[in-house]
C-alpha cells in the first residue's frame, strides 16, 4: 500500500548544484545543500539502504518472491476454475483475492526490479524518473525536457488498490461464512453467485477509487518510486518546506483498512463463539446418547440444522488469513502514522513494504495446509499434467 513520504523541496539555487553534482538521482543531497552551512538533513537513502550488497540482496529477494507470488496464485486460480466444487460464492471470493494478488506479483514487484537493475547497472535514474514533480521541478529551472509522467503513476495505486481488494474480499468471505455458520438453512438463499460477483465488483471499484483519492481530491500529492521503500509511494509536495494541509488525506488508507479490519475480527468473534457453543451442544448430545443407549436418532436430527464441518473449517481458514493480514499491513500503518507525526525510517520502510508484498503469497500456503479439498485439486492438476503427454499418445 502507498504510504506517506517525506518528499525533497528544490529551492531555485539548487538547480545549479544539481547540474554538476555526480550524483542526480540523489535529489535530497541536493536539497540539503541548499539550506546552506549548519543545516543537515538526514538523507532519505542511507547507506544501509542504498549500497551495491544490499541492492543485490533485495534484487534477489524480489525476484524469488515474483515467482512465488505468480505461481502459488496462478496455480491457485486453476484449482479454483477448473475445480466444479469451487464454483460457490466462496470459491468466486478466493479467486478475486488470487487475482489481486497476482498483479502485485506482475506489475509491481517486477517494476520495482527493473528499477533496481536500472540503477545498480548505470548509476543514474530512469529517464521516466525525471518526469517526477520533484525532479521536473530542477529540469524546468535548467530549461531541459519535462515529463509530466511516469510509470509509478500506474504501479502506485496498483498497489493501494489491490491491497484494498485484498482486505475487502476477506471481510466478505468472513460475512459469507458467518451466514453458513449462523444461518446455515439460510445460506444458499441469503449469498447467491450473483449477488456475490456484485459485491466483488463493487469492492473492485470502491478499492481503486480509494488508492486513485489523493490524486482525485488533492493537487498536493504525486507519486514516485522511492529508494527506501523500493516501492512507488505517494509524496506530499513541500510548500516553504512545510507539508500542505491536506496531507492527513493518506490517513483513509489504515483508517479504511483497520475499519475492516475491525470489522472482520468482530464477525469472527460471533461466528466463533457460535461453533464454540455448537461444539459443546453436540458434545452434551453425543454424552446423553452414550447414556440413554435410545437417543442417538434424536441427537442426529438436533444437529441437522447446525453448520457443517467443512463449514466451521472454511471460518476457522477465513480467520487465518485475515490474521496474516493484519500481521502483514500493521508495519505499515505504523509506518504511515509515524511520517505523518513527522518521522523518517529508510530502513524500516523497506521491510514495512515488502512484509505486506510478501503476504501475496501467503494464501495459498494457508489453502495447502487447510483446505483438504484445494489439497486434492493440486494434486490432480499435477497428476493431470503428467498423465497428459502419454494419453496423448496412446
Amino acid at each position: 500500500m502507498s504510504a506517506l513520504l517525506p518528499n525533497v523541496s528544490v529551492p531555485g539555487s539548487t538547480a545549479a548544484l544539481l547540474g554538476t553534482t555526480d550524483h542526480p538521482f540523489n535529489l535530497t543531497a541536493a536539497a540539503q545543500a541548499g539550506h546552506g552551512p549548519g543545516q543537515s538533513l538526514a538523507p532519505l537513502c542511507t547507506l544501509c539502504c542504498c549500497g551495491l550488497l544490499n541492492r543485490i540482496l533485495a534484487v534477489v529477494f524480489m525476484v524469488i518472491l515474483a515467482f512465488a507470488v505468480v505461481i502459488g496464485n496462478v496455480v491457485t486460480l486453476t484449482v479454483f476454475v477448473q475445480t466444479r466444487q469451487s464454483r460457490t460464492p466462496q470459491g468466486y471470493l478466493k479467486v478475486s483475492l488470487a487475482i489481486a494478488d497476482m498483479m502485485v506479483g506482475v506489475l509491481v514487484v517486477p517494476f520495482s526490479i527493473y528499477t533496481e537493475i536500472f540503477l545498480m547497472v548505470t548509476s543514474a535514474p530512469p529517464i521516466w524518473y525525471q518526469g517526477s514533480t520533484t525532479s521536473s521541478a530542477v529540469l524546468s529551472s535548467l530549461d531541459g525536457p519535462v515529463n509530466q509522467w511516469q510509470p509509478c503513476m500506474l504501479i502506485g495505486p496498483v498497489f493501494a488498490g489491490c491491497t484494498f481488494v485484498s482486505i475487502s474480499t476477506i471481510f466478505l468471505m468472513t460475512l459469507e461464512r458467518s451466514v453458513a455458520i449462523l444461518w446455515p438453512l439460510h445460506k444458499d438463499t441469503l449469498v447467491t453467485r450473483r449477488r456475490t460477483l456484485l459485491l466483488i465488483l463493487l469492492s473492485w471499484a470502491a478499492s481503486f477509487l480509494l488508492a486513485l483519492a489523493p490524486l482525485i481530491f488533492s493537487r498536493n500529492f504525486t507519486l514516485e518510486y522511492n529508494e527506501c521503500s523500493r516501492m512507488c509511494n505517494y509524496t506530499p509536495l513541500l510548500f516553504e518546506g512545510r507539508f500542505p494541509p491536506d496531507s492527513n488525506i493518506l490517513l483513509l488508507f489504515p483508517a479504511f483498512d483497520f475499519t475492516l479490519l475491525g470489522g472482520t475480527l468482530a464477525v469472527n468473534i460471533v461466528s466463533f463463539s457460535s461453533i464454540r457453543q455448537y461444539t459443546r451442544k453436540r458434545k452434551l448430545l453425543s454424552e446423553g446418547s452414550l447414556s440413554d443407549g435410545g437417543g442417538g436418532g434424536g441427537g442426529g436430527g438436533g444437529c441437522s440444522h447446525r453448520p457443517s464441518f467443512s463449514d466451521i473449517k472454511a471460518a476457522k481458514t477465513i480467520g487465518i488469513l485475515t490474521f496474516a493480514f493484519t500481521a502483514s499491513f500493521s508495519p505499515i500503518a505504523v509506518f504511515v502514522l509515524g511520517n505523518v507525526v513527522g518521522y523518517t525510517w529508510c530502513n524500516f520502510s523497506f521491510f514495512a513494504f515488502w512484509i505486506l508484498t510478501g503476504n501475496s503469497c501467503c494464501n495459498v500456503i494457508i489453502y495447502s495446509v487447510r483446505d483438504h479439498r484445494f489439497r486434492k485439486g493440486v494434486t490432480l492438476l499435477f497428476q493431470r499434467e503428467q498423465s497428459l503427454p502419454h494419453g496423448e499418445k496412446t
